[in-house]
């Protein structure tokens, strides 16, 4: 539910799942919940928002990393990492008059069909591939690069952009926590090292569950989650009274966040196996 009491949401219930398994809530309970979201695949293995709009196929990803270690969802996991290893956003070369500074023909994953690859459908789809085994994928190695690609030069990530016309952008909490979890293990601290001097500068003035959420879970997968984490979710927390209750992606983000900071937490975004392939899975 997206809501207590309120309509199904693919994303929602994905959410939950990575959360409650972050948390220790036993898999009978767990795998009912699984099994509503393999009803929501198509016989392609995407994952979409909703049946009208099969376009919208960014919860794949997500779907993809709840199914992990569920031996009753392990076809259609499979079928979703075919899915997400053959496709990836538009792209096209770069030209001396485009407006905008990255390289445009990195290939990543997109938020909906037919469009343009950003940030953090592109770091959700390389979690779940590094979580499933394929870190050293040819496809998750180019998002890898794109991801690096579209840092900005003074530290962080917003959606998708560098600079416009000349003009570099502002980062973003959410945008940045994604990137360095995508990235964590795979290139040197001091390649994001702004990043994380950027995200360590924020965290303190974020009040919003979804960017302390993926704040703490950045800094998390560098070992860098902050003292005064647990302080800094409390009061996130007690701010639902003056703006009215969470949704749930935004409380299981922030749930997640929390768990990462505890002693000897993990989180099921960073906890990557880097395998190169898993035995069954067609690759396209």
């Amino acid at each position: 539910m997206d809501h207590p009491q309120g309509r199904f949401r693919v994303d929602a219930t994905a959410w939950g799942i990575l959360a409650f398994d972050a948390a220790g809530v036993e898999e009978t309970l767990l795998e009912k919940h699984r099994a509503r979201l393999i009803g929501e695949q198509g016989t392609d293995g995407r994952v979409w928002l909703s049946p009208g709009h099969p376009e919208s196929y960014w919860p794949t990803a997500l779907a993809t990393l709840a199914w992990r270690g569920s031996p009753a969802s392990q076809m259609a996991q499979k079928r979703a990492i075919h899915f997400l290893l053959g496709i990836s956003g538009v792209h096209f070369a770069k030209t001396s008059d485009d407006s905008s500074a990255h390289d445009t023909n990195l290939k990543g994953w997109p938020w909906i069909e037919g469009t343009h690859s950003w940030i953090e459908p592109t770091a959700n789809c390389v979690m779940a591939l590094r979580a499933t085994g394929y870190g050293q994928h040819d496809r998750v190695r180019e998002a890898i690069r794109m991801i690096l690609d579209r840092q900005l030069p003074h530290g962080g990530w917003n959606y998708g952009n560098t600079s416009v016309f000349g003009k570099e952008l502002h980062p973003m909490p959410e945008s940045t926590g994604a990137a360095l979890v995508s990235v964590a293990g795979q290139v040197e601290q001091n390649t994001v090292s702004r990043s994380l001097a950027y995200l360590e500068g924020e965290v303190d003035r974020l009040r919003t569950p979804v960017s302390l959420g993926w704040a703490l879970i950045g800094l998390a997968a560098w070992k860098r989650w902050p003292r005064n984490g647990a302080a800094l979710v409390e009061r996130c927390s007690a701010n639902e009274v003056r703006y009215g209750s969470y949704d749930t992606s935004a409380l299981c983000l922030l749930l997640l966040g929390a768990l990462a900071g505890e002693p000897g937490g993990t989180s099921p975004l960073f906890l990557q196996s880097d395998r190169s392939q898993v035995p069954g899975v067609l690759v396209g």
